[in-house]
C-alpha cells in the first residue's frame, strides 16, 4: 500500500480536520478509523452541517421523539442533539488533544449565527455552549464580523477557546489576530494562565473564487484586451489571498509582542483553511488542499475532499511559493473594478445569511417532526 497523502501532511506541519459531523460516523467507528488511519486531528461543524446531518438521516429520530414527549421545544432539541454529537466527537479526539499537548484534538461548535452582529449576544451564547459541552478540547466558533471582534477578545481573555469563522479578507484577518493577542494580553495582565487557551482563524478560500470568477468572465468579455489577465486570475484569487494571510501570520507571530506572550505560554493562533471543497468542476478536486500546504496550519476538509486527497494527493509545501505573484493578483483586480475588501464583506454577509437559513430550515424540520411525534402520542 502506498503512503497515505493525508498522513504525510502532518510531517509537513499541517493538521487535517474534518469539516463534517454526524452521529453515525461516531457510533459506527468511522471517526476512530479516520483518526487512526488518516491522521485526522480535529472536527469542525456549522449550522449547515448540522442541518444536513439531522434533517438528512434517521439517526436522531429516537432522541427527537423522546425529547418531544418530555415537552422540550425545538430549539432545546437542536441544542441537545448538537451538544451531544460534539461531546461524543470531543471524547473520541481527546487522546489526540492529550498526546499533542493541546495543539490538536479539537471539535468546533458555532454560536447561533443570528447573533453574528450582536457582541453581547455572541458572548452570552459562547458562554452557554462552553458550559454545555464542558470539554477542554472544544472550540467555540465566533464569526469574524465587526461585532464579533470584541466578543473574540473577551472570550479569549476569559480562557474560552475560539475558532474565528467566516473570515475572507486580509484587513479583517489583521483585526482578528489583534483581538486574539489583546485577549491573551488581558489574561496575562491578570496573572491568569494562557497555555491552554487555543484559537484558530478560519480563512474561507473557495468561496472567494466562486464569487469572483463569474465577475472576471463577464467583465473580460466586454474587453478582449483583458481576457488574458482575467484568465490568469480565475480560480486563483482565493489561494492568493490565503498565501498573503499566511505572510501576515508569520510577521505577527514572529514579533516581539508575541514573543513576550509566548514566554508566558501563549500559543499561536493558527490559520485554518476553510471552504476547501472545489465548487467549479473544471478545477482539481484537491485544488484547495494542494496549494495551501504550509507549516503550523490547519486544513478542514469535507468528507468527499478528504477521500479525494487520500486517493490522489501530492503533499508538498506550496503555501509560500509565488508570493509576489499573489500580491500582484490582488492588486490587479481593480482593473476589473473589483475591490477585494468589499468582496470580503459581501462574502461575510452571505456566509452569515447562509448559516441563518440553514439553522432556520433545521428548526422548521424539527418542528414538523416534533409535531408529528406529539400528535401520535395523543
Amino acid at each position: 500500500m502506498r503512503n497515505n497523502p493525508l498522513k504525510a501532511l502532518a510531517a509537513l506541519g499541517q493538521s487535517v480536520w474534518l469539516d463534517y459531523i454526524q452521529r453515525k460516523i461516531i457510533s459506527s467507528g468511522e471517526l476512530r478509523q479516520l483518526i487512526e488511519e488518516d491522521g485526522l486531528t480535529g472536527i469542525t461543524s456549522n449550522p449547515s452541517i448540522f442541518q444536513k446531518a439531522i434533517a438528512g438521516s434517521d439517526d436522531y429520530d429516537q432522541d427527537i421523539r423522546a425529547m418531544t414527549l418530555e415537552g422540550q421545544g425545538v430549539k432545546e432539541i437542536y441544542d441537545a442533539l448538537s451538544v451531544k454529537d460534539v461531546q461524543s466527537a470531543a471524547e473520541e479526539l481527546h487522546s489526540v488533544y492529550v498526546t499533542t499537548d493541546g495543539h490538536d484534538g479539537y471539535v468546533s461548535l458555532e454560536v447561533n449565527p443570528h447573533a453574528a452582529h450582536d457582541t453581547e449576544a455572541t458572548v452570552t451564547e459562547a458562554h452557554r455552549l462552553w458550559a454545555a459541552v464542558n470539554r477542554p478540547n472544544l472550540l467555540v466558533k465566533v464569526p469574524a464580523t465587526k461585532e464579533g471582534l470584541p466578543a473574540i477578545q473577551r472570550l479569549i481573555s476569559e480562557g474560552i477557546n475560539v475558532n474565528v469563522t467566516l473570515l475572507f479578507g486580509l484587513s479583517r484577518y489583521r483585526e482578528v489576530v489583534e483581538a486574539y493577542l489583546a485577549g491573551i494580553e488581558a489574561r496575562t495582565a491578570r496573572g491568569l494562565p494562557v497555555k491552554r487557551v487555543a484559537s484558530v482563524a478560519s480563512f474561507f478560500v473557495s468561496r472567494i473564487d466562486t464569487l469572483l470568477d463569474p465577475q472576471l468572465e463577464s467583465r473580460s468579455a466586454k474587453d478582449s484586451d483583458q481576457e488574458a489577465l482575467a484568465r490568469s486570475l480565475r480560480g486563483k484569487v482565493g489561494i492568493a489571498s490565503a498565501k498573503l494571510a499566511y505572510q501576515i501570520y508569520k510577521e505577527i507571530f514572529a514579533s516581539q509582542r508575541f514573543e513576550r506572550l509566548a514566554e508566558r505560554g501563549a500559543r499561536h493562533q493558527r490559520l485554518l483553511w476553510a471552504s476547501t471543497s472545489t465548487k467549479n468542476p473544471a478545477y482539481s478536486d484537491v485544488k484547495y488542499v494542494e496549494e495551501l500546504i504550509g507549516a503550523n496550519t490547519v486544513n478542514t476538509l469535507p468528507m468527499e475532499t478528504l477521500h479525494a486527497y487520500r486517493d490522489h494527493g501530492d503533499p508538498r509545501i506550496r503555501l509560500e511559493a509565488d508570493i509576489e505573484e499573489a500580491r500582484s493578483m490582488l492588486e490587479r483586480l481593480h482593473e476589473f473594478g473589483i475591490d477585494i475588501d468589499q468582496t470580503a464583506l459581501q462574502l461575510e454577509d452571505q456566509g452569515v445569511d447562509k448559516f441563518n437559513q440553514a439553522l432556520d430550515e433545521l428548526i422548521a424540520t424539527l418542528a414538523e417532526e416534533s409535531s408529528r411525534y406529539a400528535a401520535s402520542a395523543e
